[in-house]
């Protein structure tokens, strides 16, 4: 079966919806996600979108923070764009109907981690579903718009799918569109688009803790990899200092629950359980240090000890005002018997966001003629080597909108596309190694969280590396042998993110941001970590 579009969209978080809402309405759009709409790390997302809008702040305020944050490796310019169009993307976003929190009549603008003015646009805890719902509703009123639940993407399509063209030199390599999995009707559509946009999110599944939702499995990293993208700075992965403690046992995908920034940013305080503060022995910015700082901090003080947790404090705060400004935090907590009003919070570091990704340029363009991505499937450039606290929503509505530009200017003027093959499966047999894959699953999790977390060495790296190996020629051995199902795809990607994020980490010989190794504790010149085709 075959489906030919102007613009393919895999991914319906707010880079994915935002991007198509900006296409122009004569070309026609498929957004195909691969569970149901609303399910995205945007959902998720609760601190809010950092924004100049306060007369107080200024645009150069907030590109200082996001550079120091970035640790030296922010890119200047594209941080100049983000910031310096973020507070038109805020407007496009209440015109659009997105409920965000005022008080006295303006904007509640709230403070988190590493920001020196207050500039966080929130609609109370939950902003990420505030602004997911008001996307999805103006999405399905655009008749160009095609929307897809349960599609999940198997490859881009390149010159390698087309038997005479699989010789073509990288550099000029194009992508035209992408086969994806119709998970209910369990077939393969070949989708033929002139333009693909990667707005798939993140990888936070590749580690056992994570507030990462099910579906974050590094899908877009991964086909984006095996398609000939670059690849850049995958070692920094943020960890979130706070993500709820729980010795539940739960599913191997059950993500942590985020305790959010902005929790910290009211005057929440850590201790550890003898109730003794603890984060001014590593940082006079205390619990508003960038978030690497207070995650190093909190592990350091977990291992010293041998404890699972320690605790976040915002007892001693007015009640009334602890339940105004979080109430889904509250009311998650109340459900796990702790009353955060009169309780501390037990917490604990998980997974949380890639500032690295997709090597793209200004306009979300990546090398691969006719391939986009944006969102945190991305990098600008503007994270560095870490993120500031709520500038991932602010860079996916920016970076989205931009490439929906490009793409509106250029589409009419994009080269014909030569015959696409349908996806063939013949010879190959039904799944009957769902205990493999499961346990394939939980090795990676594992490992990865041993090996390749908040700190590293050269050791646990080559433990990693020569484990996840063995895994990938496993998998491999099984994908190339069954028809495709949800599960090996989703495993296969985790695989090659886990790789790639383990060679980024072996490149880099030295502790920056958010890649912090025992072996290498100095600062070097900065430079990007790169890759594209690793050899498995």
């Amino acid at each position: 079966m075959k489906i030919k579009t102007n613009v393919l969209i895999i991914g319906s978080g707010i880079a994915g919806l935002y991007a198509a809402l900006n296409i122009d309405p004569k070309y026609e759009v498929y957004v195909v996600t691969k569970k149901n709409s609303t399910e995205s790390n945007t959902n998720y997302a609760q601190g809010g979108i950092a924004s100049v809008i306060d007369s107080s702040d200024s645009f150069q305020k907030h590109i200082n923070d996001s550079v120091i944050a970035g640790a030296g490796l922010c890119r200047q310019n594209i941080v100049e764009i983000m910031v310096k169009e973020g507070p038109q993307r805020i407007n496009d976003l209440i015109n659009l109907g997105t409920n965000f929190s005022y008080k006295n009549g303006n904007l509640d603008l709230a403070k988190e981690g590493g920001h020196s003015e207050k500039r966080i646009v929130h609609a109370a805890d939950l902003t990420g579903s505030e602004v997911e719902r008001s996307l999805l509703e103006a999405v399905n009123r655009r008749r160009n718009i095609h929307l897809l639940e349960n599609h999940i993407a198997i490859d881009l399509i390149t010159e390698h799918n087309v038997l005479n063209l699989r010789n073509q030199v990288s550099d000029t390599r194009h992508c035209w569109g992408a086969y994806i999995l119709d998970i209910n009707n369990n077939i393969v559509i070949t989708f033929i688009s002139n333009v693909t946009i990667l707005a798939t999110g993140g990888l936070g599944q590749v580690y056992l803790h994570t507030t990462n939702p099910q579906i974050a499995t590094g899908d877009g990293f991964a086909i984006a990899y095996r398609a000939g993208a670059k690849i850049g700075n995958m070692e920094f992965i943020q960890f979130h200092p706070t993500s709820f403690y729980s010795n539940e046992v739960g599913s191997i995908f059950n993500p942590s629950f985020l305790i959010s920034e902005a929790v910290r940013g009211f005057g929440g305080k850590l201790r550890l359980k003898t109730g003794e503060e603890f984060m001014h022995k590593y940082d006079s910015r205390l619990e508003l240090a960038p978030r690497d700082i207070v995650a190093r901090a909190i592990d350091n003080e977990l291992k010293k000890r041998g404890d699972d947790y320690v605790f976040l404090d915002v007892t001693f705060k007015n009640s009334d005002d602890i339940k105004e400004h979080f109430p889904h935090i509250y009311k998650r907590c109340l459900e796990k018997g702790i009353d955060i009003t009169q309780d501390y919070i037990p917490v604990v570091p998980a997974a949380h966001y890639s500032c690295g990704g997709v090597l793209v340029d200004s306009n979300s363009h990546s090398c691969l003629n006719g391939l986009y991505a944006c969102g945190e499937i991305s990098m600008t450039g503007v994270h560095g080597a870490n993120r500031l606290a709520s500038n991932s929503l602010l860079e996916a509505l920016v970076f989205s909108h931009r490439a929906a530009n490009q793409i509106n200017l250029n589409l009419n003027s994009i080269d014909s596309i030569p015959e696409i093959p349908e996806w063939d499966d013949s010879g190959t047999l039904s799944a009957d190694e769902k205990v493999m894959i499961s346990h394939s699953f939980r090795e990676v999790k594992q490992c990865m969280w041993d090996y390749v977390g908040i700190v590293r060495s050269d050791l646990r790296l080559q433990r990693a590396e020569d484990r996840i190996k063995l895994l990938h020629k496993e998998v491999e051995e099984l994908y190339k042998k069954t028809k495709v199902f949800e599960d090996i795809l989703e495993l296969r990607n985790l695989i090659i993110c886990s790789l790639i994020i383990i060679e980024s980490a072996k490149l880099r010989k030295e502790s920056r941001g958010l890649h912090y190794t025992l072996d290498y504790p100095e600062l070097l010149d900065p430079q990007e970590t790169i890759i594209q085709n690793i050899i498995l």
